[in-house]
């Protein structure tokens, strides 16, 4: 489903434009080079009429209704799956191609599922006129990943995520932050005992996050495995083409506002050394490496947090098995991890539009 090609530049949708990654797609628009034509801010009635700045530019909020899409060559989502499955075929049917972030379509086999970096041409698969963007977990280790694949061929993944609050939306990051707030004047000793004791409103999680980890992120599924362990399973094989690439995860949501990070132990069908790792990893798109353990370099949140690329270190041959290698990655789930791939992916659909 495409558009005929003109020289005027196409028009852009972004939809969910005052939420937590709405508004950072806004700061990466005025980043990136200058594809668009006009950008419209879509969100739900109560935001519109709000001026949000977008390239300079004092731009107003208008509602979500179907007259909204009209004229629209590309719309971006980030609102909630159920918002997405409503609405991104009504765009559609306006006329626009839906880049979507919720998890409404990405499991659709009539829904590509994109890494820009990985899986281009996929984007031009798209009998729905949909795109997906995958979850900010599967986004954080998936372009390193991918780039090692190519070069030795995974066999299997098993993956300990470390998610920042900000991975629950908006009310994660509140909530994180009015615990923090309830601690910081405390006594060491008293909160060493019992967080609980000053956070008695555990807000978007289910036990304090403040000073502690959650080994939970996301909802209950089938065999005690949480929704978020199961989308690194299922789009990490949907976006690498390998339906039968086994991956083991388990979610842990630690007290850090934003940047996810993830321990990955990666087998392969060849042999794979540190330097080798490490060689393809200096030159893959989209990865900062920084490993110097000598000299205790390694990557942190802190790092990553506000940057594109996904970081790596701590690349380590497993000790037995010379098939396997241990990693530690972390990547900006704001910004790679939803808003800059989806901004990528429209990206690729402006170029189909312009001459």
């Amino acid at each position: 489903m495409s558009k005929k090609k003109s020289s005027k530049k196409p028009s852009l949708a972004v939809v969910g434009a005052t939420g937590a990654v709405g508004t950072v797609m806004l700061s990466i628009l005025s980043e990136r080079k200058d594809v668009w034509g006009e950008i419209r801010l879509i969100a739900s009635a109560r935001s519109a009429g709000k001026k949000l700045m977008c390239r300079g530019e004092e731009l107003t909020v208008v509602a979500l209704s179907p007259e909204a899409f009209d004229g629209i060559d590309v719309a971006m989502f980030d609102v909630p799956d159920e918002v997405s499955a409503q609405w991104a075929p009504i765009a559609v049917e306006r006329g626009a191609v839906v880049v979507d972030n919720s998890a409404a379509f990405r499991m659709d086999p009539k829904v590509p599922l994109v890494v820009p970096e990985i899986n281009p041409k996929d984007a031009k698969k798209r009998p729905k006129g949909i795109i997906s963007n995958p979850n900010c977990t599967t986004l954080s280790m998936i372009v390193a990943m991918g780039a090692l694949n190519k070069k030795f061929e995974l066999k299997e993944l098993v993956v300990a995520s470390y998610q920042a609050a900000s991975g629950a939306g908006q009310p994660g990051i509140d909530s994180l932050r009015e615990q923090i707030s309830l601690v910081a004047g405390t006594n060491a000793g008293e909160v060493a005992g019992d967080v609980r004791k000053f956070v008695k409103d555990l807000g978007a999680f289910p036990a304090p996050l403040a000073l502690n980890v959650i080994p939970w992120a996301g909802s209950l599924k089938e065999d005690g495995y949480t929704s978020e362990e199961l989308k690194v399973r299922n789009e990490s094989r949907k976006i690498l083409g390998m339906p039968k690439l086994k991956v083991s995860t388990t979610c842990v949501r630690v007290p850090v506002l934003t940047t996810h990070s993830l321990a990955v132990h990666a087998t392969f069908k060849k042999e794979v050394t540190r330097k080798a790792a490490q060689k393809v990893l200096e030159k893959a798109a989209g990865v900062t490496l920084l490993d110097d353990p000598e000299n205790k370099k390694f990557p942190t949140p802190n790092d990553a947090v506000g940057t594109d690329a996904t970081w790596v270190g701590r690349v380590r041959q497993s000790l037995d098995d010379k098939k396997s290698i241990d990693l530690f990655l972390c990547g900006d789930n704001l910004r790679k991890g939803a808003a800059l791939n989806t901004a990528q992916i429209a990206e690729l659909l402006a170029v189909e539009f312009t001459a």
